[in-house]
């Protein structure tokens, strides 16, 4: 008991020190600093726009340094005078996707992205870094940050958004905040977008692992009305200009939704403290998207609302991969197989070293044998009728019909083979068919399932507790 005391007071004196450290060189306040990222397939560029506040500071005051140092690209903030590190976090961006399509090997294109970080009190450098193939990471932009800047709008805007508090647990700095926004709800659908938000937090926090920590989480909505009802889609011919400018057809994607109006969503955002973005589009036709550190959308009008909020959230907020790979994606992946950062996939099967040695069942062979054949050569057909059902433009609820009956048939062999239910390594992961594995059989990140895998629930737990405590 003596021993547990005084770590205990070792862990309060741990605390006290950072604050009193985030105290000496930040403000309440939070400094969004915006720029435009610019580039093609082989090279990219930076430029200054503005830094703007963002309202008081959301995030930890004690846990300002990642560790975990996921996402393809990290920024640092040191102070200008002594090279300190003060903070740090990785992230991923929309340019980091787009750079990665056939249309950035012909075609520049220009992205504008923000940063933030606690307000700080003197001058700063904050470096962007980009992951190379060793898994490192390369310095690509440094920019000194004159907090009196004459581009530095200092006083905070001024709430002019109607916000709902869907679940408020605590103090924000001891909190994992989430705002929610609306893209496609007129002002007449605000009814239905504040018990749409209310579902998304039930639905989220109901969900292993957040379900085990929801006291953990605060999650506010803010109103952001559009002219009509509805989102864009270039691919059925329907146009529509929404609040926050999201559209499906993202890198000539039918179903990826993205906003590319980075400030008119990160000044909404801002109505609320917030550290993580859910985009609800008020929408019937599947789809969505997620980005670590930068927010997810998601179609609410649909079978699959639910698998939708998790799935895409989990990418946003643990940076968790994609485990399927029987899909058509946007993305052209690298031939060889780099030990993904993602802490959900591995392309290394060893035993002995791999990533997620420590929680695999006892007994189970690595790698781990399922019934992958009978499963691809069932999802091959699938896919390909999905591009014939698409062609012919069929109705939606034919469509989710289909992929009802596919979840049904994903359940059913994936819950019954020889090593369902155990951690191990089953080949087939992040848009590779062979080379690559995932922890368990089945994840949300996989098929349309309703649980995460081990691993996905560690990275998740990893960052929750990152900002919350």
């Amino acid at each position: 008991m003596k021993r547990f005391f005084v770590f205990a007071l070792m862990l309060v004196g741990i605390s006290l020190f950072a604050k009193a450290q985030y105290a000496d060189y930040f403000t309440s306040a939070t400094m969004r600093l915006d720029y435009n990222h610019v580039g093609n397939s082989g090279e990219e560029h930076f430029a200054f726009d503005q830094m703007v506040n963002d309202g008081e500071w959301a995030g930890s005051k004690t846990v300002l340094i990642d560790e975990l140092k996921l996402g393809k690209y990290f920024f640092e903030v040191k102070d200008a005078k002594s090279g300190e590190l003060l903070y740090s976090r990785g992230f991923a961006s929309i340019y980091g996707e787009w750079e990665t399509t056939p249309e950035a090997d012909k075609e520049w294109a220009s992205f504008h992205e923000s940063l933030r970080f606690p307000w700080p009190k003197a001058e700063v450098n904050v470096t962007i870094s980009k992951r190379n193939i060793k898994n490192g990471f390369d310095p690509v932009w440094t920019y000194k940050v004159n907090p009196k800047h004459h581009r530095a709008f200092i006083s905070p805007v001024k709430d002019h958004y109607n916000t709902i508090d869907i679940v408020v647990n605590g103090k924000p700095e001891k909190q994992v905040d989430i705002v929610v926004l609306g893209e496609g709800y007129a002002k007449e659908d605000m009814g239905k977008f504040k018990k749409d938000a209310q579902r998304f937090a039930e639905v989220l926090l109901n969900t292993e692992p957040y379900a085990s920590f929801k006291n953990k989480f605060s999650i506010r909505a803010v109103e952001t009305p559009s002219p009509d009802s509805g989102v864009n889609h270039p691919h059925q011919d329907i146009h529509t200009r929404s609040a926050l400018s999201v559209t499906y057809g993202a890198f000539d994607s039918e179903r990826y939704a993205l906003g590319y109006d980075n400030k008119t969503i990160r000044n909404a955002a801002a109505a609320v403290p917030y550290e993580f973005t859910a985009i609800l589009m008020n929408d019937s036709i599947y789809g969505g998207g997620g980005i670590y550190n930068l927010y997810i959308t998601a179609a609410v009008n649909n079978a699959f609302q639910e698998y939708l909020f998790v799935h895409e959230f989990g990418h946003h907020f643990a940076d968790l991969a994609d485990e399927y790979y029987t899909s058509a994606t946007s993305y052209e992946m690298d031939a060889e197989h780099m030990e993904p950062w993602e802490l959900n996939v591995t392309a290394n099967p060893d035993p002995e070293t791999i990533k997620w040695k420590d929680i695999v069942t006892e007994g189970t062979p690595i790698p781990t044998p399922w019934e992958k054949e009978k499963y691809d050569e069932h999802s091959i057909a699938i896919q390909k009728k999905r591009v014939e059902m698409r062609k012919a433009k069929v109705e939606e609820k034919v469509m989710e019909e289909f992929f009802i009956k596919k979840r049904t048939w994903d359940d059913k062999l994936l819950s019954n083979m020889k090593h369902s239910g155990e951690v191990g390594a089953f080949e087939g992961a992040q848009y590779k068919a062979t080379g690559l594995y995932r922890s368990a059989a089945n994840c949300i990140m996989f098929t349309r399932h309703d649980e995460f895998c081990p691993a996905c629930q560690r990275a998740i737990k990893l960052i929750i507790d990152q900002y919350s405590n």
